[in-house]
């Protein structure tokens, strides 16, 4: 859909860009001239997808008026959105690999060429959510919890111990030591043997790292446990072009966008257009640090712009964020980050982009910037974008970036005005709002203990949690009685003995969602556990630590700058690459330290550097979970809790008794930025791309079909052709009315995907649990939900699986609800089968913010294959909101002020509404109770297009039809 058709309605601004390089391009700046100038740079960049995609059917030239015309437009139309590409990750992207798979059978079902299904827009899929962690140093020689999948099949696992070697020094007059594999650098002064698994570098030396073994025995049995779901991407990239798969052990998805896959300007043709990205995350925003244009949608909007079909959105009010000031020399990306975070959803941005301009951005590095951009979601705005400035063309220039193309872009951007320039204030962008952020207010913090929302200045740590235990139970009330707040328990472990008390620490994760993509922060924890290291500080064994990197860039620079041993020594292992403790996926704790847990009932605590800590996310007995920089997981793993003020108690003492406080190992900017311009050079770059284009050899050598049709085993526990085509006709039938409905959950706020569809391990009492051990499975194989969204029935019996799920009709967390009819309490999915096979149509009442968190399309098809027909709530989050409607769920919304409770509604109720023939978006609706009440609902569509997707029974029927 990127080049222009012969029929393009503004054909006539395509010109040749003033270079050497002859390249075509629209001039949109010529169509709106004044206008154009003062549309902020996010605006200007749908507009030039809209000029260019301007066919008359799918982009008329009214929409693309309206965009121009976006001032006095704003949030009264939809218009339509082409992106150049569409980037998925292997939990979100399997269900749309496997949708495309079904697709093609309910085609050739229909009489149609499965053939012709094919994604139309480029699709990169990287699969970097499978990782668990089996191994970490602490039990690098325990036996694994494999999980299942064809591991006991692939034999047992091989050493791959990776061998130091010696790496002569080439006499560089920087280098301060030896280059001997076996040594530390003399000027360390504490080790002269290498750490264990971990080759050592002279820091001032690029060469190539072995990946520890724990990599390896990580990455071994994470092929053996999605072998089925590798073979799957492995055939959906042979047969459906544009699509290419990048492999596991490369990095995630959000770093391998920003570090490989971006182009910042795309070329087609010999057309330049902006690059501008969709995907089935909510952090691909990411990129929008980089000047691409880019935000997370659900997965069925995803797969239509797959198929060449646009993203609709209301036209966005854009909220610019003037950045002056510079920020301490002690406060860090993710402090910046998460003071940001606070401020915006303070402000109210929801549903809005949001723009960055003044002074301050220019002294923001790219990485900090996408840094502030990944955490969008977080504020609830659809996208934070940074325009293109002479830092992101530095930063492509230092990362490799082709300098023709380079010079090329420069050209075309300067003469689309979508580069931005902090000198030339004549073409300054008009904002809906403007905000103010000076950087200097700014001080260290983390956020918790169960919401990322909630920022805490870590001078007020100890305060603030205390107060946490104090206050009721709720977003930050842990309501623990006061003579017990001091309780401590004892906890034995590899022949010591320890105290566990309220605050320890138990997980302390440095991971890849957030922020490990900036080399500053990284650097900073590494010279901080360098410093610890030496001063005789440690981190007690029991605490489970690990280190995810976002790829292998990180371990190259954090090796080649000699601070990976001393991470290593405090636990902090290389585990692979990939999401793993952020999204659930990290080993269980051990027997002793659970035990003490419970028999204290301990709020203890999970510190980890990514961007999710909702509760019970990362284990069910870890009650706290704190979002920090990679520097303060490092300190708080030293510390042993958060019940600690750094200012005023020490870390720990050195050999002579001295106490050792924060602030004598905290390293100063200067000493990060010094190792930071040394290390994060082009070879560093250079090397990832060469890995991610030469695979690895588990994934070269895995074996996969390459038929028209994929060849489903019905055996298979992984990979399912799912129902949702099963009762597909050529036609659709008119929106049914519903009767009788019972309320299979009584929801209140906040209800998060993760609620709805958790993306972790498989509970062996669940519904889910129970399917996989009929089919023969053993607890050690189930594997987890996000490696199981390929499989429907799994999926299903997931559907509010979360064990802090809370159901008014229960009164206490647990995924449980009533049936009704016999007034059993049952699993969530075994009381809707019973409702399906009586033939009862079930809703859901739920409160504000239902479906906020991730874009996770099973949030919206597990409830629909529960039999769920509306969802009836005080407010949705925009991107799940648009999952029901792809799937065929009503979203109902109460009147403003209304809700169940100021109805009279106990949910045991029956309920009916009726559609009528001609849906319009808004449209006020009767519900009726079987108790004889009647109250107004709207049906929640913005749009004609979201009513045709649900008179047609969601989108993938739609698109269904459209191909036979």
């Amino acid at each position: 859909m990127d080049a222009p058709s012969a029929g393009n309605t503004f054909e006539y601004l395509i010109e040749t860009l003033d270079d050497s390089s002859h390249k075509k391009f629209f001039n949109v700046p010529k169509l709106g001239g004044t206008k154009y100038d003062v549309l902020p740079y996010s605006i200007r960049v749908l507009l030039e997808a809209a000029v260019r995609n301007c066919d008359g059917f799918l982009m008329t030239k009214e929409q693309v008026m309206n965009i121009l015309d976006w001032k006095t437009k704003q949030s009264n139309v939809e218009v339509p959105f082409f992106p150049a590409r569409v980037l998925l990750q292997d939990f979100t992207g399997i269900p749309a690999m496997v949708d495309f798979a079904a697709m093609r059978e309910a085609v050739k079902t229909l009489g149609g060429d499965p053939k012709k299904v094919h994604p139309a827009c480029p699709t990169d899929l990287t699969v970097d959510h499978s990782l668990q962690i089996d191994f970490n140093k602490c039990a690098i020689q325990n036996a694994p919890n494999p999980g299942g999948g064809d591991l006991q099949k692939a034999g047992k696992l091989s050493p791959l111990k990776a061998q130091p070697r010696k790496l002569p020094c080439r006499g560089q007059t920087a280098c301060r030591g030896s280059c001997d594999s076996g040594e530390l650098s003399r000027n360390s002064g504490k080790f002269s043997s290498q750490i264990e698994n971990t080759p050592i570098l002279c820091p001032f030396h690029l060469q190539p790292v072995p990946e520890p073994e724990t990599v390896l025995k990580n990455q071994e049995v994470e092929f053996g446990r999605n072998r089925e779901r590798l073979q799957f991407f492995k055939w959906s990239s042979r047969v459906f072009k544009n699509v290419a798969v990048i492999p596991p052990g490369t990095g995630m998805a959000h770093q391998v966008n920003l570090e490989y896959l971006s182009r910042v300007v795309f070329e087609e043709k010999n057309l330049l257009f902006p690059d501008s990205v969709v995907g089935t995350d909510s952090h691909i925003t990411m990129v929008n640090g980089l000047g691409i244009l880019g935000w997370g949608v659900g997965g069925i909007e995803t797969e239509a712009v797959m198929l060449g079909l646009p993203v609709f959105l209301t036209l966005p009010e854009v909220v610019g964020c003037e950045l002056t000031g510079s920020s301490n020399p002690f406060v860090t990306s993710i402090d910046v980050v998460l003071g940001i975070t606070k401020h915006l959803r303070q402000v109210g941005v929801a549903g809005k982009f949001v723009e960055f301009f003044g002074s301050g951005v220019s002294q923001l590095s790219i990485v900090d910037r996408t840094t502030i951009a990944n955490m969008c979601p977080e504020y609830g705005a659809i996208l934070s974008f940074f325009p293109v400035d002479n830092v992101t063309l530095k930063h492509l220039e230092h990362t490799g970036f082709d300098k023709a193309k380079l010079k090329s872009m420069e050209t075309y951007l300067k003469a689309v005005k979508l580069f931005r320039n902090d000198q030339n204030n004549s073409g300054e962008p008009e904002y809906s709002q403007v905000i103010q952020i000076n950087l200097n207010s700014i001080v260290p913090s983390v956020s918790g203990p169960k919401r990322p929302q909630d920022r805490v200045a870590v001078t007020d740590m100890k305060n603030d949690f205390q107060a946490c235990l104090n206050e009721k139970v709720g977003f930050k009330g842990f309501q623990i009685a006061a003579e017990k707040q001091s309780d401590t328990v004892s906890l034995h472990y590899e022949g010591s003995e320890y105290k566990l008390s309220h605050g320890s620490v138990v997980i302390a994760a440095v991971i890849s969602c957030t922020n490990n993509c900036n080399p500053s922060v990284m650097l900073a924890a590494g010279l901080l556990a360098k410093k610890a290291v030496e001063a005789g500080l440690h981190v007690k064994p029991y605490i489970r630590t690990s280190l995810s990197p976002g790829s292998g860039m990180v371990t190259h620079y954090l090796s080649s700058s000699g601070v990976l041993p001393y991470l290593s020594k405090l636990g902090f292992e290389v585990v692979g690459y990939g999401c793993s403790t952020c999204v659930g996926n990290t080993a269980p704790l051990s027997e002793a330290v659970l035990n003490a847990v419970k028999q204290g009932d301990l709020v203890t605590c999970g510190v980890l550097s990514g961007n999710k800590n909702f509760e019970g996310r990362l284990c069910d007995c870890v009650r706290a979970n704190y979002l920090a920089s990679p520097p303060l997981v490092v300190a708080y793993a030293i510390a042993g809790t958060v019940n600690i003020d750094f200012q005023t108690e020490p870390l720990g003492t050195d050999s002579t008794g001295k106490n050792i406080y924060l602030h004598d190992i905290w390293p100063s900017r200067e000493e990060v930025h010094q190792i930071e311009e040394e290390l994060v050079i082009l070879s560093m770059f250079k090397a990832l791309k060469e890995k991610i284009e030469m695979g690895n050899k588990r994934w070269n050598s895995l074996e996969a079909p390459d038929s028209v049709l994929f060849p489903w085993d019905l055996k298979s526990t992984y990979i399912r052709c799912p129902s949702f085509f099963d009762k597909l006709t050529k036609e659709p039938v008119a929106p049914q009315p519903i009767e009788n409905a019972h309320v299979l959950l009584y929801l209140g706020d906040s209800v998060t995907t993760d609620h709805i569809s958790p993306a972790g391990s498989i509970a062996r009492s669940s519904a889910a649990a129970k399917y996989l051990t009929n089919r023969g499975l053993t607890p050690r194989e189930f594997n987890s939900y996000g490696a199981r969204r390929g499989n429907d029935a799994v999926m299903t019996r997931g559907t509010f699986a979360n064990i802090k799920l809370f159901n008014k009709f229960i009164g206490k967390p647990a995924p449980k609800t009533i049936h009704f009819p016999s007034g059993q309490t049952l699993d969530v999915f075994e009381a809707a089968e019973l409702y399906q096979k009586e033939g009862i149509p079930l809703i859901i009442l739920a409160g504000k913010k239902y479906g906020s968190g991730n874009s996770r399309d099973w949030a919206a098809k597990g409830p629909y294959l529960l039999g769920v027909k509306a969802v009836l709530a005080e407010s949705y989050e925009k991107i799940h909101k648009d999952h029901l409607i792809g799937i065929g769920i009503a979203p109902l919304q109460f009147l403003p002020g209304e809700n169940a409770d100021s109805l009279g509604l106990s949910g045991r109720e029956t309920f009916s509404l009726k559609f009528p023939e001609e849906l319009s978006p808004g449209i006020t609706l009767n519900m009726k109770t079987s108790t004889g009440k009647v109250f107004s609902v709207i049906a929640s569509f913005e749009n004609d297009v979201e009513i045709t997707l649900y008179k047609h029974g969601g989108l993938l029927n739609f698109v269904a039809r459209k191909f036979s």
